[in-house]
């Protein structure tokens, strides 16, 4: 038992790859290296839609991290999208998104810790019945620039963290300086979910389970920056791949208990 945990983590899907012309799998090797520094041990998950092969991985797994990557496809939380806002939208993958949607499902019936980064963190908010901001640029024209590409790895706005809040206990802050490059945000929060950290201009940066939803998973954290980029220079963000790790690795104990308990 004294293994490290293994971490499944859900990759970006490319329609043409580096060595053929076929469907690949894409994962920085950000989101690896901080699991690793972390003392777990990441392993992708296969492309594929299939519940039976996501609920496979997902039981010889003992936690699991939803990624970055492409715009959520609209489909899956609105019914109608005005033509000037479905111009705003990036190429998305359905398929990505029903792998994904299959994966946040089987971590909850399984409850295997989650963390959700980015687009995980929009994903998770789909998937438990909330929706989306499409474009915050359209939509919410007072909000700051959100979209800073150019400085992915640097910290360039803060977030106001709930005091009590998994995030704050984690990183000893009520402050967090973050890192941004997305256009979309989370719009109606799912109901088993709680906002714990907002950027100045009301979008949402964190969310955990509410209190009377906790009982759901042994640990969920959903943020919306990136902190795999951010892990080399600010301790805080190393902070929270190592206490998702040791929740995944606490996990895997109460597992290995539970089953000896039984065959007793």
């Amino acid at each position: 038992m004294k293994s490290p945990p293994l971490i499944l983590i859900s990759p970006s899907t490319d329609s043409k790859g580096a060595e053929f012309g076929d469907t690949s799998m894409s994962l920085s090797e950000n989101y690896s290296r901080a699991i690793m520094a972390a003392g777990g041990v990441p392993l992708a998950l296969p492309g594929t839609a299939s519940r039976e092969m996501v609920a496979e991985c997902v039981r010889r797994c003992d936690g699991v991290m939803l990624t970055g990557g492409d715009d959520v496809s609209p489909t899956f939380y609105t019914s109608h999208l005005p033509p000037a806002l479905r111009k705003t939208t990036l190429p998305n993958d359905p398929e990505r998104d029903l792998r994904e949607l299959l994966l946040i499902d089987e971590a909850f019936r399984q409850r295997k810790p989650l963390l959700a980064i980015c687009r995980g963190h929009q994903m998770l908010n789909v998937a438990l019945g909330g929706t989306l901001v499409v474009d915050i640029r359209s939509q919410l024209p007072g909000a700051i620039n959100h979209r800073r590409m150019e400085k992915r790895n640097e910290v360039v706005h803060e977030a106001r963290l709930t005091e009590d809040s998994m995030l704050a206990k984690i990183t000893g802050r009520r402050t967090l300086g973050v890192n941004s490059t997305h256009h979309q945000a989370v719009a109606r929060v799912a109901k088993p979910l709680r906002v714990t950290a907002s950027s100045v201009d009301g979008v949402v940066e964190g969310m955990e389970l509410r209190p009377d939803a906790a009982r759901l998973l042994p640990f969920l954290l959903s943020v919306q920056f990136h902190p795999e980029r951010l892990v080399k220079g600010h301790p805080e963000h190393r902070k929270i791949f190592s206490c998702f790790t040791l929740a995944c690795g606490l996990n895997r104990k109460r597992a290995y208990e539970g089953k000896n308990t039984r065959s007793r």
